[in-house]
């Protein structure tokens, strides 16, 4: 039976679903500024959740994450359709798009930082909101620049890798059996520790100058 405390669920998830959709529009949003107008024909050049939810990545998965306890949210939205190959130069098009999603949370959570150094305190709630959308916007940053299909680490790295990526092909059809892996085993939990933790704490430090 799970302990559900519906109260700390609500923020989790709702920083869940705003980290994954300003991730997904940056795709779509840098793709078309190179030239690529896949993801605005398929209406997904936008910032309404719906278009980019997944029913199990998006709202089950984490659910059952944060009701399990984990330390780590694992999950994710409808990749957004992109064709390079409208792309003046395919292998940097195909970099910058992948860079976007995670530069998109990092961005997201220096936003909510700010919020939370300027006002944030002066609520517990939205207080307790803006941090768990730092925590889970630099989680999704971090996470998705793993070098495991189908996450954006992997086309980062293939980018900037000379010639052709066949590896990549046949690697990932064993990329989400090894990040279910990677969460479930708690091998993430090194990452999370030196990594993610560090750098949240350190952004809330710089905007407030509160220590956590």
């Amino acid at each position: 039976m799970f302990n559900l405390d519906v109260f700390a669920v609500v923020p989790v998830v709702l920083a869940f679903v705003v980290g994954i959709t300003v991730h997904e529009f940056a795709h779509g949003w840098t793709a078309d500024r190179l030239g690529d107008p896949t993801a605005r024909y398929a209406g997904r050049l936008t910032l309404n959740p719906v278009a980019h939810a997944d029913p199990i990545g998006t709202i089950l998965l984490p659910i059952l994450l944060i009701a399990t306890g984990s330390r780590f949210i694992f999950g994710w939205a409808k990749p957004v359709p992109i064709n390079p190959y409208h792309f003046r130069d395919r292998r940097r098009g195909l970099v910058l798009v992948s860079v976007a999603g995670p530069l998109a949370n990092v961005v997201t959570a220096v936003i909510a930082a700010v919020l939370l150094g300027f006002w944030g305190f002066s609520s517990q709630v939205l207080a307790e909101i803006l941090v768990t959308m730092i925590w889970i916007n630099m989680i999704l940053a971090v996470f998705n620049l793993i070098p495991v299909p189908p996450l954006d680490g992997s086309k980062i790295l293939a980018g900037l890798l000379p010639g052709r990526q066949e590896w990549l092909i046949r690697f990932e059809q064993y990329g989400m059996i090894i990040l279910i892996l990677l969460v479930f085993s708690g091998a993430l939990g090194v990452m999370f520790q030196y990594v993610i933790e560090p750098a949240v704490k350190l952004l809330i430090y710089l905007a407030t100058g509160v220590r956590f």
